[in-house]
C-alpha cells in the first residue's frame, strides 16, 4: 500500500474513534443517572428543561428521583404503643390496606421478653406513608407511633413465629435434662433448648417446636408445671 493510502486509513481510524468516544460520552450520563431507561419498554419522554439530544441537568435528575423514588426496596418501621397481649394479627388488621402478612410483622422483646413494639416490613411503594394515614384516619396517631427502622435492625430481631416457647422460673440447680424431662410427651426440638439468666436472678429457657399448633399445645399442657420442686410459667413467643 502507498504512503498516501496508509495516511488516509490512519485518518479514517482516528475520526471513527473520536466519533465513538463522543457518542459514549453523550450516553454515559444516561446510564449513570437513569438506569431504568435500559430496561423500560415504554415510550420515552424527553426530560424537562433539557435541550433535545442533550443529557438532563443534575437538578432535573434529582427532581426525577424525588418524584419517582425507587419502588423496589422494602421499608421498615417500628410500631410503638402495643400492649403485652398485642398479637401480630392485631397489627395486620390495624394496618388494613397496607398489604401486610404475618411474615411482615415481628415482635420486639426486651431483656425479660416483654414486648416493646412491633417491627413491620412494608412492601415496596408508599405503604409506610399509607400506614401513617391509616393511623391518623382512625384517630390512633396518639396511641400508636410508627417510626422508620433500618434494615439491619429488622434482620437482627429473631422471628419466633409462634413456634418458640419461653419457660420462666427454672430452678438454679436444674440441668438441661430436667428441662427435657419436664417437656416429655411434647414434640419439642431438643437441640433448640437454650437456658439463660435474665435480670440477674430469673432463669429462663427457650425451646422450639415444629409448628405453631404444637407450641400452643405444649403451652396448654405444661404451663404452671414443675421443674424439680419449682413451678414454672410458659409463654408462646410470636
Amino acid at each position: 500500500m502507498s504512503k498516501l493510502g496508509l495516511l488516509q486509513t490512519s485518518i479514517r481510524s482516528t475520526l471513527a474513534a473520536r466519533t465513538s468516544l463522543s457518542q459514549t460520552h453523550r450516553l454515559l450520563p444516561f446510564l449513570l443517572f437513569d438506569p431504568t431507561r435500559r430496561f423500560s419498554t415504554a415510550a420515552e419522554q424527553p426530560p424537562q428543561n433539557s435541550a433535545p439530544g442533550q443529557p438532563p441537568s443534575l437538578d432535573a435528575t434529582v427532581d426525577q428521583i424525588v418524584r419517582n423514588p425507587n419502588t423496589g426496596a422494602a421499608v421498615y418501621g417500628k410500631l410503638v404503643g402495643i400492649t403485652r397481649n398485642t398479637l401480630r394479627t392485631d397489627v395486620v388488621n390495624l394496618l388494613e390496606g397496607c398489604n401486610l402478612t404475618l411474615e411482615d410483622v415481628k415482635v420486639h422483646y426486651n431483656g425479660p421478653f416483654i414486648p416493646t413494639g412491633m417491627l413491620v416490613q412494608f412492601p415496596p411503594g408508599r405503604e409506610f406513608e399509607n400506614a401513617v394515614r391509616v393511623l391518623r384516619g382512625r384517630g390512633l396517631a396518639q396511641v400508636f407511633r410508627l417510626q422508620r427502622l433500618d434494615r439491619h435492625l429488622w434482620d437482627d430481631i429473631p422471628h419466633y413465629d409462634g413456634k418458640t416457647v419461653l419457660i420462666e422460673g427454672i430452678p438454679r440447680t436444674a440441668l438441661q435434662e430436667d428441662v427435657e424431662r419436664f417437656l416429655s410427651g411434647t414434640p419439642y426440638e431438643a437441640s433448640s433448648i437454650k437456658i439463660f439468666m435474665k435480670q440477674g436472678s430469673i432463669r429462663m429457657a427457650t425451646v422450639q417446636f415444629p409448628s405453631q399448633i404444637q407450641a400452643k399445645n405444649a403451652y396448654i399442657t405444661k404451663n404452671k408445671g414443675f421443674i424439680q420442686n419449682d413451678k414454672v410459667l410458659m409463654r408462646v413467643l410470636q
